[in-house]
C-alpha cells in the first residue's frame, strides 16, 4: 500500500513539472514551441497529480489502520472478548449471522449495555439489528479494542451481539422445557455425574421451522463432547427469544468427542465434527497410550464417561449426522465411511453425494467421499486429495495447487462398525509398552502393498488381525496412514474450516438462475488454514512453502468442476509476514489476518472469517469479513 502512495505522489510531481515545462514553453518565441505549449495544457492533468499529492494524506488514513477497510479486501466485523476464539459462524437464509466466544477469560467482568453479563465463560450469540445478506459494501471496521471494557466484550462494526445462551445456563424461566443440568454440561452415560461443565461451544447450525422461528445446534468441544439445541424465535425487533433447550443423547453412538465444526446438509441435518480425540502422529497409527495405565487427565475424563467400559478408539474420529433434528428425540448417526482422523468439518455439495472434509493437524490430508445415493453416507468411496505445487514458486501468498483425487476405498457403516466392534473391551492389562493393541502400520503398509493376508504379530501386525484375510479396515479405521501410502498428499497443516455457499454454486455448476441479480460462472470451496508451517515449509513432498507466513495463516479456494470435484487449490488472502523477532504478542500484523479457523461464505461471495489465535497475543481474536472483489 505505501508503495503505491508513493508511486501517488512520484507520478504527482512529475505532472506538476510537466505542466511548469509546458508554460515555459508557451512563452517560447518560436511556433513549434507554441505546439508544445499545448502540450503544457496537458499539464492539467498535472493539477490533478496535485490533488494526488493530497492522497498522501489518505496515506494516514491507511496508516490509521484498522479505520476503514484495511486496504487488503478485509473488514473486521467484530472482535470477542479476551481469551476466547471465535468460533460457530453460520449465516442463515434470511441473513441472521450467528457466532461464539469459545472458552473466554473467567477472569472477564464487564457487563454490555446489551446483555448486562459477564463474558466469563462459553458464549454462544446473535447479531441483531442486521440482514447480512444485504450488507452495503462500504462497512467501517469495528475498532481495535482500548480499553478494558472493550476488551472484554464483544465489539462489532455492525449490529448489537446477542447472547443466547452460556456455559451452565438452566433456562429455569422455561420450566420443564429448560435445561436440569445446564447448557453444555455432560453427565456420565452409566453414572449419570457430571463429567464436565464444557465452555467450548464451536459449531452452530439454525434449521429454520418459520420465517421467524427454528432451532440452533451447536456444538460443545471438549472429552467428552456434546450438542445443544435451542428452539428460538425472532421478534419484530430482531431479538430472539429462547423458548425450549436441550443437550441431544449421543448414548446410542457410545457418546461423542471433541464435537468441533460442522455444517447442515442440503436436507437439513445437522454434521458433527469429531477432532482431536484421535491423536495420532504424522507417520504412525492410533497412539498404543489408548488403553495403557495412565493416560492424559482428557482421556481419563472420557473414560469416566463411559465407566466402567474402556473405550475403544475406533468409535471416535467421524463425522456424525443428527437425523429427525427437529423431533423430541433426533436420531444420530456416525459416518465411519467419510473415515477417522481429526475431522474439522464435512461440507456437503449440491448433488447430496458429494462430501468435502478437512483434517486438522499436522500432516493432514483433504478428502472427499462420494455416497452411493443421495442424501445417504452411510456407503460410498473414500478419496484423497494429490497435490501438485506450482513451479518455481513457493510464496504462500501466490502459490497454488492442481489436485488429483486417489480412490481410498468403498465402504458401508454397517461393515466398518463390524471391524470397530473388534477392538472392543481392550483394558488397560493388555498394554505393552512399545507396542500397539490396535492397528499397525506394519497392517497399514500391507494393505497398501496389495497383501492378501494381515502380518502376524511376529511381523508387527496387530493382534486383533494378525494373520486373517486382508479387508479394508485400515482406510477406514486410520483413514491418514492409508490414504498417504496410496500416494494422497499428508502434509497440511492446521487444514481448518471448509465453506461453500450452497446457491452459488448450484448456480455456477447447473447454469440455473439461482442467486437473483447476480450471475455466477464460477464456484470455489475456501479452505482456511489456522498454521502454514512444519509439514507445509518443509523441504519433503508435495508442498513445500516459503516460511513467510508461517503462524498468520491464510485462506485458500479450490476451484469447483462440473462433477462437484475440486480440481485446483489457490490462495486468497494471507495473514502478514511473520515476524519472528517480535514478541509472540505481535508476531503478525493486527490488522490481517492470525490464524484463522472457520469460514463462510456469503451469498453475494464475500466469506466471513473467524480466528483462532493465542490468547497471549496483544489483541482479541477477530471475525473478519473478506471482499474477493477487492483484488
Amino acid at each position: 500500500m505505501k508503495r503505491i502512495a508513493y508511486s501517488l505522489i512520484a507520478t504527482a510531481v512529475a505532472l506538476a513539472l510537466t505542466a511548469c515545462d509546458g508554460d515555459d514553453g508557451a512563452q517560447g518565441v518560436q511556433g513549434e514551441q507554441g505546439v508544445q505549449g499545448e502540450q503544457g495544457i496537458q499539464g492539467e492533468p498535472g493539477s490533478a497529480g496535485e490533488n494526488g499529492s493530497s492522497g498522501v494524506d489518505g496515506k494516514d488514513g491507511e496508516n490509521a489502520q484498522p479505520n476503514l477497510n484495511t486496504g487488503a479486501g478485509l473488514v473486521r466485523i467484530a472482535t470477542v472478548p479476551t481469551g476466547s476464539e471465535v468460533t460457530g459462524i453460520f449465516l442463515t437464509e434470511q441473513g441472521d449471522l450467528f457466532f461464539n466466544a469459545q472458552h473466554p477469560s473467567d477472569s472477564n467482568t464487564a457487563e454490555d449495555d446489551f446483555n448486562k453479563r459477564p463474558f466469563n465463560t462459553g458464549t454462544v450469540g446473535v447479531l441483531t439489528g442486521v440482514n447480512f445478506n444485504e450488507l452495503p459494501r462500504n462497512l467501517v471496521d469495528a475498532p481495535l479494542h482500548s480499553t478494558d471494557y472493550e476488551k472484554q466484550t464483544v465489539v462489532t462494526a455492525i449490529g448489537q451481539y446477542q447472547i443466547l445462551g452460556q456455559t451452565g445456563d438452566k433456562f429455569s424461566d422455561l420450566g420443564d422445557k429448560g435445561l436440569a443440568g445446564g447448557l453444555g454440561v455432560i453427565y456420565g452415560m452409566t453414572s449419570g455425574d457430571e463429567i464436565i461443565k464444557n465452555d467450548m461451544p464451536d459449531f452452530n447450525g439454525f434449521i429454520f421451522e418459520s420465517d421467524s422461528s427454528g432451532y440452533l445446534f451447536t456444538n460443545w468441544e471438549d472429552y467428552p463432547g456434546g450438542m445443544s439445541r435451542l428452539k428460538m424465535s425472532k421478534s419484530d425487533s430482531g431479538k430472539w427469544n429462547v423458548e425450549e433447550a436441550m443437550m441431544l443423547d449421543f448414548d446410542a453412538v457410545k457418546g461423542t468427542a471433541a464435537n468441533c465444526f460442522g455444517s447442515v446438509s442440503p436436507w437439513d441435518t445437522p454434521l458433527t465434527s469429531e477432532e482431536w480425540i484421535v491423536n495420532s502422529e504424522v507417520d504412525t497409527t492410533t497412539n498404543p497410550e489408548w488403553n495403557a495405565p495412565e493416560v492424559n487427565s482428557r482421556l481419563t475424563q472420557f473414560r469416566d464417561f463411559l465407566a466402567p467400559e474402556s473405550p475403544n478408539p475406533y468409535r471416535y474420529g467421524y463425522i456424525a449426522e443428527v437425523k429427525s433434528p427437529l423431533s423430541d428425540k433426533p436420531v444420530v448417526e456416525k459416518h465411519y465411511t467419510i473415515g477417522r482422523y481429526e475431522h474439522e468439518n464435512a461440507v456437503v455439495m449440491p448433488d447430496r453425494r458429494t462430501v468435502y472434509s478437512s483434517q486438522d493437524d499436522t500432516g493432514g490430508v483433504l478428502f472427499k467421499f462420494v455416497a452411493d445415493t443421495a442424501e445417504d453416507l452411510s456407503s460410498g468411496t473414500l478419496y484423497g486429495a494429490k497435490l501438485t505445487q506450482d513451479k518455481g514458486l513457493n510464496d504462500p501468498a501466490v502459490t497454488g495447487f492442481d489436485i488429483e483425487w486417489v480412490e481410498i476405498a468403498s465402504g458401508t457403516n454397517a461393515t466398518i462398525l463390524e471391524w470397530i466392534e473388534e477392538y472392543d473391551g481392550i483394558t488397560p492389562e493388555a498394554y505393552v509398552e512399545g507396542k500397539t493393541n490396535y492397528i499397525a502400520m506394519a497392517d497399514v503398509q500391507a494393505w497398501a502393498d496389495g497383501k492378501l493376508t494381515y502380518p502376524t504379530a511376529e511381523e508387527g501386525g496387530s493382534p486383533v488381525t494378525a494373520g486373517k484375510p486382508m479387508d479394508n479396515r485400515v482406510a477406514f479405521l486410520e483413514s491418514r496412514q492409508a490414504a498417504r501410502l496410496k500416494g494422497a498428499t499428508a502434509e497440511w497443516r492446521k487444514l481448518e474450516g471448509l465453506a461453500i455457499n450452497h446457491d452459488r454454486v448450484l448456480e455456477a455448476i447447473s447454469g440455473q438462475d439461482v442467486i437473483e441479480g447476480e450471475v455466477v460462472d464460477k464456484a470455489y470451496l475456501y479452505i482456511g488454514i489456522a498454521d502454514i508451517n512444519k509439514t507445509m515449509v518443509d523441504d519433503k513432498g508435495d508442498i513445500q512453502l516459503s516460511s513467510r507466513v508461517l503462524s498468520c495463516g491464510g485462506v485458500y479456494r479450490a476451484h469447483i468442476d462440473n462433477n462437484y470435484s475440486l480440481t485446483r487449490i489457490e490462495p486468497v488472502v494471507m495473514g502478514s509476514t511473520y515476524r519472528s523477532s517480535l514478541d509472540e504478542n505481535e508476531r503478525c500484523d493486527a490488522s490481517l489476518l492470525a490464524q484463522p479457523d472457520n469460514v463462510i461464505v456469503m451469498r453475494d461471495g464475500r466469506i466471513l472469517i473467524g480466528e483462532d489465535h493465542s490468547a497471549d497475543w496483544k489483541y482479541n481474536n477477530t471475525l473478519w469479513m473478506y471482499d474477493p472483489e477487492s483484488e
